[in-house]
């Protein structure tokens, strides 16, 4: 068995998925410094990714940062709106330590306009 590392985001503000976030997986170094990038995706329609972020499908012990790009995702809601304010948020990174490389885990981000919310999913 190998672990998985999927993830999807829900734009809370419209009550929809969010679709058009990049998403990147950075391994970290142990002390929390940037580390390699080990991915990079960007949401679909649903709000997912077309495949797990895990790289070569293993995940190894470790502590990794998911990093999403909302900033663009509201800017472009905005522009079609035809509004052009700055958007409050613009990265959300999600630092989480992986304990077990043959468990599932699943990060997915509720995203508003002025805040955000992640939890392990399942």
């Amino acid at each position: 068995m190998t672990g998985r590392l999927t993830t999807h985001v829900l734009d809370l503000s419209r009550g929809v998925p969010a679709a058009g976030v990049k998403v990147r997986l950075w391994r970290l170094k142990e002390d929390g410094t940037p580390g390699e990038l080990l991915a990079e995706a960007e949401t679909d329609a649903d709000g997912r990714l077309a495949r797990p972020l895990d790289p070569d499908g293993r995940l190894e012990r470790g502590l990794y940062e998911l990093s999403f790009e909302v900033g663009d995702y509201f800017r472009r809601l905005a522009a079609a709106a035809g509004a052009g304010e700055a958007p409050f948020l613009e990265t959300v990174p999600v630092r989480f330590r992986v304990t077990d490389p043959d468990s599932r885990y699943h990060i997915p981000l509720l995203v508003a306009p002025g805040g955000y919310s992640t939890y392990r999913g399942s």
